[in-house]
């Protein structure tokens, strides 16, 4: 890479890492590791590591958070829940006790150090419900840890959501859209069943958001209905429920540092730095659509064994690759579930050489699910085009719906469904 161009770069990406800064503040239920010595930060219900992390109120569901910080050194880790509106602003009209039932700020104390690892780091697990507290309440909430041993730093957030089943909604996805006809996009359509729950003003007492894949960036929030009706509302063939289809998730899986596995080009080990490296296939220009199975931007960490994964599953350097590729005015980031670093761990640099976009992010070995978005300088984010976009692609959407009645004073989430689209 020559001096001028990495120098255009440098200027381009120390603009844009304000810009990011911002966006991780604004941004709507995202995790955020803010510490470089914390890694894979997981938030799961139950066991179901495919969904987006939502509990049922009053049911039996399980909030796993866990994480590693990268050495064996202990640190008292405490978790402050947080009740937070539909948008994620904090709830400034409840008290602590209508939402929490028992006691806040939980010791974080199911710990274990790695085990035959070349990255030395220690595995830290929080349960939700746990002996100190439960949450009564509908809604959003929001994990924040703090690192008492570092004077009370905020090392990560973890959000998840409650909800209580007290609205139906209906879902279909239909490749007829507005825009075009089996080419390119998809179209949510949606039925929202009051119950017996009294509406007098949905405008004013309904959000309702669609996502697909969990993603928040896209998200269409509080679309206008087509039918309002005293029992509920109707979206059909809505232009504002249109979704670009995308491509599948490029995938990998890094089990055993010494040989290749599925999606990956090669393995090594680098006797100098002492550490083991994995390059998956490089990315290239999709022209047709090819079905393959994916996780819609998931991952799951697991050895070869798949015994005591937590703690003896090592970390590699993974490299990833977008060849051949024009230098783009958009910054190129690597998107997952599992990209909740910062930003800038994520952002592809261009190689002009070869022509190609690259990032190498240090990863906890399992299984990888990823695409590659452009950043405009405002923020708005879209596909690569040498990804690709297909009508016939496998997307998993999942409306939320958020109601506050009169006189009331937060939102709870009265109703949530996916539907996992398939042509």
């Amino acid at each position: 890479m020559t001096k001028r161009l990495l120098k255009t770069r440098m200027t381009k990406r120390l603009a844009l890492l304000s810009l990011f800064s911002l966006m991780a503040v604004l941004a709507f239920g995202r995790h955020q590791i803010k510490s470089d010595n914390i890694k894979t930060l997981q938030v799961v219900v139950n066991s179901d590591w495919l969904s987006m992390p939502i509990m049922q109120l009053g049911s039996d569901d399980v909030l796993h958070i866990a994480f590693d910080e990268m050495s064996h050194n202990y640190h008292r880790f405490v978790a402050h829940i947080e009740h937070c509106e539909a948008d994620w602003s904090p709830s400034s009209q409840l008290f602590e006790n209508d939402w929490l039932e028992g006691f806040n700020d939980v010791v974080i104390d199911d710990y274990e150090n790695s085990l035959n690892t070349t990255v030395l780091y220690t595995h830290y697990r929080l349960e939700l419900p746990n002996e100190q507290c439960r949450l009564k309440m509908s809604g959003n909430y929001r994990i924040h840890v703090i690192d008492e041993d570092e004077d009370g730093k905020e090392v990560l957030v973890a959000e998840f959501r409650v909800a209580e089943q007290l609205m139906n909604v209906g879902m279909s996805v239909v490749t007829n859209t507005d825009l075009d006809f089996n080419n390119r996009y998809q179209q949510v359509s949606i039925s929202l069943s009051y119950n017996n729950i009294r509406v007098s003003n949905p405008a004013e007492q309904l959000q309702v958001l669609v996502l697909q894949n969990g993603r928040e960036d896209n998200m269409k929030v509080s679309p206008h209905p087509n039918y309002v009706m005293p029992t509920g509302l109707r979206w059909e063939h809505n232009r504002d429920l249109i979704f670009e289809g995308g491509n599948e998730y490029h995938k990998f899986e890094v089990l055993d540092p010494t040989h290749t596995t599925l999606g990956l080009d090669r393995v090594w080990w680098d006797e100098e730095q002492r550490y083991y490296h994995a390059m998956p296939f490089p990315c290239v220009p999709q022209l047709n659509y090819l079905y393959t199975e994916d996780a819609d931007g998931a991952f799951y960490i697991r050895n070869s064994d798949n015994f005591e994964n937590d703690r003896t599953t090592d970390y590699v350097y993974v490299h990833y690759k977008l060849v051949p590729a024009p230098l783009y005015d958009s910054e190129i980031v690597i998107e997952g579930q599992w990209t909740n670093g910062h930003p800038d761990s994520y952002t592809m640099y261009y190689d002009e050489d070869d022509h190609s976009y690259n990032a190498v992010v240090l990863q906890k070995m399992g299984y990888y699910n990823y695409q590659l978005l452009m950043v405009d300088a405002d923020g708005t984010t879209h596909r690569v085009p040498e990804e690709g976009s297909f009508y016939q692609t496998e997307n998993r959407y999942t409306v939320l719906a958020y109601y506050r009645g009169n006189g009331e004073r937060t939102w709870r989430l009265v109703a949530w469904r996916t539907h996992i689209f398939r042509p």
